[in-house]
């Protein structure tokens, strides 16, 4: 197998002084103040702010352009009894947003329908034969969350049809934006939106604070959907900031408060996170994953029909559903990730190509893409995974940082039907007989721009840290504001080189454990998959340790360990 070694890049500040300005005013260790200073946060009273995120400094909805034509234009709907169809994207991101704002418009009277795309049928994004169906369905307003910006002759048939659109989303628009009757995306040249980086039920959840707010809705409280929002902005991956921040933290208290939405109260009991405390990883890696696979297997109709009960028999029902077929996912996810090792390494195909191109006719298609972004997390290298579906073969691509995947399939266009995407990850459709070509040109390309660097994974450190300096519990008493965590504000990471080590085990499927004295502290270091270090750490003693602060338990105890990333 391919042995792979991470680069230590240790983060910078132009500026120290404001450094130890901020330590000393705000009295915590330099290396915290360190960590705070280089994401932007350099004064106490940014301090104060990041750390206590408020509903009051969310943004008017209004500043975003087109919110007053889309609120008037529902707000007269409700008045005529008006049918509305909400159109949403298959996956969390597009479920959660159309579901939210079902209830929503309900709580209002409206009458109001959901309609979910077939992933396999009808693709991505809005689809002729969707609007064929609000047609027939009767609908006069369609809203569409997380998807639309690029939906220009769909959208020209939708209002052909005397059905007036509402697009709420946040993908990057192309050159031309549909004639919709509203479009509602802060990425929107012309739109003045403070902040750019909003879920497509973020978007959704600004038009209810709009419509909140101009129809004088008194009685009905907008932040009671923000646990929606929290999971969809999690799940999807958005920038963990300024305003996402404040959302999700918010959103995240109704996950963990006594009296969750039912919906996700049989999830968390299904999933057994009942009496956890919720954070975005567990929204990433337990709850969204399970309302992702409806979607990614069949019909994502089913994810809204969850997120919508509104009684517990019910909501218990599709929970067990999202649940299986999560577990059916899982099942096709292993196999088809063994079968992509296998091949890469009876062929060794990383010694030749930089771009790893993996076919297999069998493989799922709705689940090509997890499995490529786990080769890429295992060999650090772009990954393209096909299957045969329909007479041509459809792909997935993820890539890794400074390989622009998006721009490496436009050079490779000739031997492509279609593709789609952005720098990190992209779908693809081409002739079986073109893939020899495709495969080549995209690695001719790749040769021309990535280097031996650029395979070399890096992992970025926040602070170094003198270990026998450190107060653990000043130090997770500071760092625990820090969440909730995700891009943009990731956890602090830190480093403490040159340690002495001991108590070293390995457990469960070759992890690593061992003791470090932490001041007047004996503190537990747990390093998941590094139990092929073991060897050389035991021979050495000490070591150079990159860790996370991490809340365990040990005997019905909460205890604070190292959650070590690297070591050497």
């Amino acid at each position: 197998m391919q042995k792979l070694t991470n680069r230590w890049k240790v983060v910078e500040v132009k500026n120290y002084a404001k450094v130890y300005e901020l330590a000393n005013g705000a009295k915590i260790p330099e290396p915290i103040a360190k960590v705070l200073v280089s994401r932007g946060i350099d004064s106490v009273e940014k301090m104060n702010k990041f750390f206590n995120p408020s509903l009051e400094d969310l943004y008017d909805p209004f500043l975003m352009e087109d919110m007053d034509k889309a609120v008037d234009r529902i707000g007269k709907a409700i008045l005529h009894k008006e049918k509305f169809l909400i159109y949403g994207d298959y996956d969390v991101d597009g479920t959660t947003g159309a579901s939210m704002l079902y209830l929503f418009l309900k709580e209002l009277g409206a009458n109001v329908e959901v309609y979910i795309p077939d992933r396999f049928k009808e693709g991505y994004g809005i689809s002729r034969s969707g609007i064929e169906k609000a047609y027939q369905k009767g609908a006069n307003v369609m809203i569409a969350v997380d998807c639309g910006i690029t939906a220009i002759n769909e959208v020209k048939l939708a209002q052909s049809l005397g059905i007036d659109v509402i697009i709420c989303d946040h993908h990057e628009p192309g050159e031309q934006i549909p004639e919709a009757f509203a479009v509602l995306n802060p990425l929107k040249e012309t739109c003045n939106y403070p902040f750019k980086y909003l879920s497509g039920c973020g978007v959704a959840f600004k038009l209810i604070q709009a419509l909140q707010k101009k129809l004088s809705l008194d009685n009905i409280d907008p932040f009671q959907y923000l646990d929606y929002v929290a999971v969809a902005a999690s799940a999807d991956i958005v920038p963990l900031i300024d305003e996402n921040r404040i959302l999700v933290k918010h959103g995240l208290e109704l996950l963990n408060s006594s009296n969750p939405r039912v919906s996700f109260l049989a999830l968390l009991e299904k999933a057994g996170l009942r009496n956890k405390k919720i954070n975005t990883w567990h929204i990433g890696f337990v709850i969204g994953p399970r309302i992702n696979a409806v979607g990614r297997l069949g019909d994502a109709t089913r994810a809204v029909e969850f997120l919508i009960s509104n009684d517990y028999s019910s909501a218990s029902y599709w929970a067990e559903q999202l649940h299986l077929e999560n577990e059916r996912r899982q099942s096709l996810d292993r196999k088809a990730f063994e079968e992509a090792i296998k091949i890469i390494e009876e062929e060794k195909i990383y010694e030749k190509d930089k771009v790893l191109v993996l076919y297999n006719e069998n493989w799922h298609q709705g689940v090509i893409g997890i499995v490529a972004s786990k080769i890429v997390e295992r060999y650090h290298r772009p990954t393209i995974l096909l299957t045969y579906a329909d007479g041509v073969l459809k792909g997935s691509a993820r890539s890794i940082p400074n390989f622009d995947i998006y721009n490496a399939l436009k050079k490779c266009e000739n031997t492509l039907i279609q593709f789609g995407g952005h720098k990190h990850a992209a779908g693809m459709i081409l002739d079986p007989e073109k893939l020899i070509d495709f495969k080549n040109a995209i690695n001719k390309f790749a040769d021309t721009v990535i280097d031996d660097d650029m395979l070399t994974r890096e992992i970025y450190i926040d602070a170094e840290v003198d270990i026998n300096e450190i107060s653990i519990p000043e130090y997770w008493a500071i760092i625990k504001n820090f969440e909730p965590y995700g891009p943009g504000n990731y956890e602090p990471v830190f480093l403490a080189a040159d340690i002495p080590i001991w108590d070293v085990k390995i457990f469960g499927n070759n992890h690593l454990k061992f003791k470090i004295k932490v001041n007047s502290f004996t503190i537990d270091a747990v390093g998941y998959g590094l139990g092929n270090l073991y060897d050389e750490v035991v021979s050495k003693g000490k070591a150079s340790v990159v860790f996370t602060f991490d809340e365990g338990s040990w005997n019905g105890q909460t205890v604070i360990q190292f959650k070590v990333k690297d070591l050497k």
